[in-house]
């Protein structure tokens, strides 16, 4: 064999390589950013659809109040006495619920 036989014998070898580099960053790629995306919008939706009447809630904004009221895609907060306002359903932000309504400001 020469060498130049041995330089084809390594070229075919580095297609299958380039496969496997291919799939290995797909895989990451799925692993960390798909993934973890897929499961915060399943968190958000069904933390969405578990919303009742007296949840203090935080919006995407950073307004806080309380549900009074949920129609279909419309809920209304109460954010000070008597004073209320109507916002999407989807503008309640569940990351930011969680971190400033903790379930020891839910028993007050």
């Amino acid at each position: 064999m020469t060498s130049f036989d041995l330089l084809l014998l390594q070229a075919g070898n580095a297609g299958m390589y380039n496969l496997i580099f291919i799939g290995a960053m797909i895989l990451i790629f799925w692993l960390f950013l798909i993934r973890p995306q897929q499961k915060r919008q399943k968190e958000q939706k069904t933390f969405m659809d578990g919303m009742q009447k007296g949840d203090e809630v935080v919006t995407a904004s950073g307004i806080i109040g309380r549900i009074n009221k949920i129609e279909d895609n419309i809920v209304t907060l109460e954010v000070a006495n008597k004073t209320y306002i109507r916002i999407i359903r989807s503008a309640v932000s569940k990351e930011m619920t969680d971190s400033f309504v903790t379930p020891d400001d839910k028993d007050k």
